[in-house]
């Protein structure tokens, strides 16, 4: 898409609202331009949003129509409260989906943001339009079979909504939320309202189908865990060495990695204390290279100190595509 500025217009209206400017302050073409590009990119982030969610929303469906339903699974959260109380009697899962959310997305509101709330709002009544009115084929009966691949789709279809802004999901909202008031991890409290819930359905279902169910759950939460972070596991390596340029310039020549120099001084070694300046180096690598990253420090200086962690996800620099002419 491909915005010209004209003045007068309300594309230079909304620019000039995004720089704080009056409505009858001038702009240059310098200042056109780049609000031209700034509304373009918001839009372009927004399109993907939508498409995001809406992909999700459709993935949850397939993933509870298709495997979950007709097999009598249930999955955690709030769809697993759901798909219980539909169980036990005739209100359409549809409405249960929207009215057992509208807690949270208010909560979301509140607590995290308008626009989350909107999304999350529009994401879930689109899930229940779709587990309403779409048809689904049931794939199989296969229990394993419907455990791993319900949740498979299910967990992809929360993770893109989540990618998107929004959940399909409130049990997080709720996570948060009392995370803030209590000394529990929001890993602790999803975990405690899924043992409550897969303990009912022991009594509302049966032992076997609980089991199963938790196997999808585990599915789900596994594949969110992928969308959210990447497929691709990142770490984060950090170099305490005398031989700065010379294991910088393998980082940045021949692994085609960026790189960062902090200057820091030392406290204490293997030669007691000492008050000796030094450049720390930091970089991101794949959880492939790691190996041949540390063989050449090792090779350049044995006694580099060297600490690694994982890094959830990253965004820009030079990890995810190398440029050409690196060898």
């Amino acid at each position: 898409m491909q915005i010209k500025p004209k003045k007068n217009d309300l594309l230079v209206k909304e620019i000039r609202r995004s720089m704080g400017k009056n409505a009858d302050e001038p702009l240059s073409d310098y200042q056109l331009a780049k609000g031209a590009w700034r509304i373009r990119k918001t839009f372009n982030r927004e399109l993907r949003s939508i498409f995001l969610m809406i992909l999700g929303v459709f993935s949850a469906g397939f993933g509870l129509k298709g495997f979950l339903i007709p097999n009598h699974l249930i999955d955690g959260g709030v769809m697993g409260i759901s798909l219980l109380v539909n169980k036990t009697g005739t209100i359409p899962l549809a409405l249960l989906i929207i009215v057992f959310n509208l807690p949270f997305i208010f909560l979301g509101y509140h607590q995290i943001s308008r626009i989350f709330s909107l999304k999350s709002m529009l994401a879930i009544a689109l899930l229940a339009l779709v587990v309403g009115l779409f048809p689904y084929p049931h794939v199989t009966n296969d229990k394993i079979l419907v455990a791993v691949f319900g949740g498979f789709f299910i967990g992809g279809g929360i993770g893109l909504c989540i990618r998107g802004g929004g959940v399909i999901d409130g049990t997080e909202v709720l996570a948060i939320y009392l995370s803030r008031r209590s000394s529990l991890t929001v890993g602790d409290l999803i975990l405690i309202f899924n043992v409550c819930i897969f303990s009912a359905a022991i009594y509302i279902l049966n032992v076997e189908s609980a089991l199963y169910s938790i196997l999808t759950y585990l599915a789900a939460s596994k594949t969110v865990d992928f969308i959210l972070e990447g497929i691709e596991e990142f770490t984060g390596v950090t170099v305490i060495s005398p031989h700065t340029h010379e294991i910088t310039e393998f980082i940045t020549s021949k692994m085609g990695r960026g790189v960062t120099i902090y200057q820091g001084k030392r406290g204490y070694g293997k030669r007691g204390e000492t008050a000796a300046n030094a450049d720390i180096i930091f970089t991101v690598i794949t959880r492939l290279e790691v190996n041949r990253l540390t063989t050449e420090i090792e090779r350049i200086d044995p006694h580099a100190f060297i600490v690694m962690q994982s890094i959830r996800d990253t965004k820009g620099g030079m990890v995810k595509k190398k440029p050409a002419e690196h060898i």
